[in-house]
């Protein structure tokens, strides 16, 4: 492999694994929550899937991914400049700490330097040099004292329309036999393994990005996946006495 092949490859797999959270979070919820609709109708009704027209399916649950889908993507875009706003508040906070009570801060740092396993000495030099660094200083103390990540390279409109676009593709998948075939039971189980489908592919895109163990990743994402699906159709049966 030559190396602008490695560079295009690292890239890809760079941008992958930036929107993963996304990717999973927006698929998985738009998958569980059409089958949901498919799963609920099922349940629901006493004579079988035909007794449900494919029209109500459909009508139900494509209102529901897009409302969804779009309360999702906006909930992440909100979530994301909550984020924003709260590290910068915290940050400047931290600064002006910096800049009263300079010995106060350098002690912080050094207790949590030597947390993270470094010696008395070098602890105490490297605080002695940071607090002549009050910015740098500042994003140590983010990091180590609050867990706080710079989210600077974050865009919360792109992870927002992420989101959006990954819950609306996944979750479009337990759909499609309703689109293809007149609704009946043979319909409703394609609809099951179109979801399973659907979940194991996200699965293998976790798997792909973070090169876990394959079956941790795909059985994690199918596993809840079908407790979703199962108390879905199990409230549908409830409620049709």
């Amino acid at each position: 492999m030559d190396w602008a092949q490695h560079r295009r490859e690292a890239h890809a797999l760079g941008r992958m694994q930036e929107f993963l959270k996304q990717i999973v979070y927006g698929g998985n919820d738009g998958i569980v929550t059409t089958f949901a609709i498919v799963a609920g109708f099922a349940g629901a009704a006493a004579d079988g899937v035909a007794a449900i027209g494919g029209v109500a399916v459909l009508v139900f649950g494509l209102a529901n991914l897009f409302a969804d889908a779009v309360s999702m993507g906006l909930g992440e875009f909100l979530s994301g400049r909550a984020q924003h706003d709260l590290y910068h508040a915290r940050r400047q906070m931290e600064l002006n700490e910096i800049a009263v009570n300079p010995d106060h801060e350098r002690d912080e740092l050094e207790v949590i330097l030597k947390q993270r396993g470094l010696g008395n000495a070098d602890a105490r030099a490297t605080a002695d040099i940071m607090v002549h660094h009050p910015s740098i200083m500042a994003d140590l103390m983010m990091t180590y004292e609050f867990g706080m990540h710079d989210p600077a390279e974050d865009n919360p409109a792109i992870n927002g329309l992420f989101t959006f676009a990954s819950f609306v593709t996944f979750g479009a998948v337990p759909l499609v036999p309703y689109f293809l075939f007149a609704p009946s039971d043979g319909v409703f189980w394609s609809s099951v393994a179109c979801t399973f489908g659907a979940l194991s592919a996200l699965g293998l895109l976790r798997w792909r990005t973070t090169r876990e163990n394959v079956w941790r990743a795909v059985g994690e994402t199918v596993t809840v996946g079908a407790i979703c699906a199962v108390v879905a159709y199990g409230v549908g049966v409830l409620v049709s006495g």
